[in-house]
C-alpha cells in the first residue's frame, strides 16, 4: 500500500510539473516582443482608438503613426497579417525603427492580427519564437499562426461565409484576417479587427494600403505584387524598377471573384490604391525537414533544394536558401520604389520616406544591423 502511495505522489508531482511548464510556455506566447522606434519618434496608438469595441480584446494592436507635419499623402503598411510569415512582420519592424518621414503621413501596424501571434498552427511543430543577432545583443520575435487564436474565437463553422458577399470558404478561414475584410462591427473577433483597420483607413484618409506577406515556395503567387485595379499601373511601374535593380518579381491582378482580401476590399470599399506583396518563405511549405528557429532566419533546407532540382517549386531556390535578409530586402526595396512612383504620379499627395534600409546593405550587413 505504501508503495502505491509513493507511486501516486510521483505521478501527481510529475503531472503538476508538466502543467506548470505548459502553462508557463502558454503564457509566454502572449508576451509581445519589444519594438524600438528610432530618432523619428512616432505617435503610438491602438486600433481600439479607431474602433472602441476592440478595447481590452486580444485583437487590439499597436499602431505607429509617423506624421511629418507637411501636407501630402497617407499610407498604411501592415505586417503580421499572418504571423507565420516573418518577412512581412520584420519588414514592418525595420521601418518603425529606421524611417524618417519628411512629407505626408506613414501608419504602420506591425502585428495586424495580434491574437494570431499568441499561438502556433497545430501539428506543424513551428518554433514559438526566433532570434536575430544585432550589434548590441540578440532580439527575439514571435513566430505565430496564420489564424486568430481559437481561444479568442471559437468554434469554427463548417463553412465560413464571407460578409457581405456570402462567398463560401473553408470553416477555418473565419479566423483568417485576410479573408475577413471589410469586416463588421458586430462580427467575430477577426471581422472586428478587419473592421477596425477599415475604420482607421477611412478616418486617416489613407491613399495607399500595403499588406506585407510571405508564401510557400510551391504557391504560384509568390515573389509578387498583387494589385487592385486602381493600383495596377502604380504596381506595374514599381515592378519595372525592381527588375532593373535585378530583383525578379511578378505582377498579379487582384481577383474580382475572390472576396475578403485586403487588396480587393480596401480598393472596392474605400477607393484606395491597395497592394499585397509576397516573398518566399521556406517554413510555410510542405517539403521542408524539421523546423527550427534557425530555418526562419536562414531559409535553408536541403529537402527544398532537392525539390528545386526536380522543378517542383515556383521560384528559384539556391543551395544556400532564401534568408530573411533577402525577403526583408525585397519588401523594403519594393516599398521604396512604390513610393517613388507614387510621388512622380501624385506630387500634391507625396509621401517622402527617408532611411528605408537598402537591399544591398541588408544583404551585406543582415537584418540585425537595422534593429535598434
Amino acid at each position: 500500500m505504501e508503495r502505491h502511495n509513493i507511486l501516486a505522489i510521483i505521478i501527481l508531482v510529475s503531472s503538476l510539473a508538466v502543467c506548470f511548464i505548459s502553462a508557463k510556455s502558454f503564457l509566454k506566447m502572449r508576451e509581445p516582443e519589444p519594438i524600438k522606434p528610432g530618432e523619428d519618434q512616432p505617435q503610438i496608438r491602438m486600433l481600439s482608438d479607431y474602433f472602441q469595441e476592440l478595447k481590452d480584446m486580444r485583437g487590439d494592436t499597436e499602431i505607429y503613426l509617423f506624421d511629418s507635419g507637411k501636407a501630402g499623402g497617407t499610407t498604411l503598411i501592415l505586417g503580421g497579417t499572418h504571423p507565420n510569415e516573418p518577412g512581412g512582420f520584420i519588414s514592418a519592424v525595420c521601418l518603425i525603427e529606421n524611417i524618417q518621414v519628411t512629407q505626408g503621413k506613414v501608419i504602420i501596424i506591425p502585428r495586424a492580427n495580434n491574437s494570431a501571434f499568441t499561438h502556433n498552427d497545430p501539428q506543424e511543430a513551428n518554433p514559438q519564437r526566433f532570434v536575430i543577432a544585432t550589434q548590441k545583443g540578440e532580439r527575439w520575435f514571435r513566430f505565430g499562426s496564420r489564424n486568430t487564436n481559437p481561444i479568442d474565437q471559437w468554434p469554427d463553422p463548417e463553412v465560413y461565409r464571407h460578409y457581405p458577399s456570402r462567398q463560401k470558404l473553408s470553416g477555418s478561414e473565419t479566423r483568417n484576417l485576410n479573408r475577413s475584410y471589410p469586416g463588421r462591427a458586430d462580427g467575430s473577433l477577426t471581422e472586428k479587427v478587419a473592421y477596425g483597420i477599415m475604420q482607421l483607413m477611412e478616418k486617416e484618409n489613407v491613399n495607399i494600403g500595403i499588406d506585407l506577406h510571405e508564401a510557400s515556395l510551391e504557391y504560384p503567387v509568390i515573389n509578387a505584387i498583387v494589385a487592385h485595379p486602381l493600383a495596377f499601373e502604380l504596381a506595374g511601374e514599381t515592378v519595372i524598377y525592381l527588375q532593373m535593380e535585378g530583383i525578379n518579381i511578378n505582377l498579379e491582378p487582384s481577383p474580382e471573384n475572390f472576396r475578403g482580401l485586403s487588396h480587393r476590399e480596401w480598393g472596392d470599399h474605400l477607393n484606395i490604391y491597395a497592394v499585397l506583396m509576397e516573398t518566399a518563405n521556406t517554413v510555410q511549405g510542405r517539403y521542408h525537414g524539421p523546423l527550427t528557429d534557425d530555418m526562419v532566419i536562414s531559409g535553408k533546407d536541403r529537402f527544398y533544394y532537392q525539390a528545386a532540382q526536380h522543378r517542383l517549386l515556383e521560384v528559384e531556390y539556391p543551395e544556400e536558401g532564401i534568408p530573411l535578409k533577402v525577403r526583408v530586402g525585397r519588401h523594403l526595396t519594393a516599398l521604396k520604389h512604390l513610393y517613388q512612383v507614387w510621388n512622380e504620379r501624385q506630387p500634391d499627395q507625396a509621401i517622402v520616406i527617408k532611411n528605408i534600409p537598402n537591399y544591398s546593405d541588408l544583404l551585406e550587413k543582415d537584418v540585425g544591423a537595422f534593429l535598434n
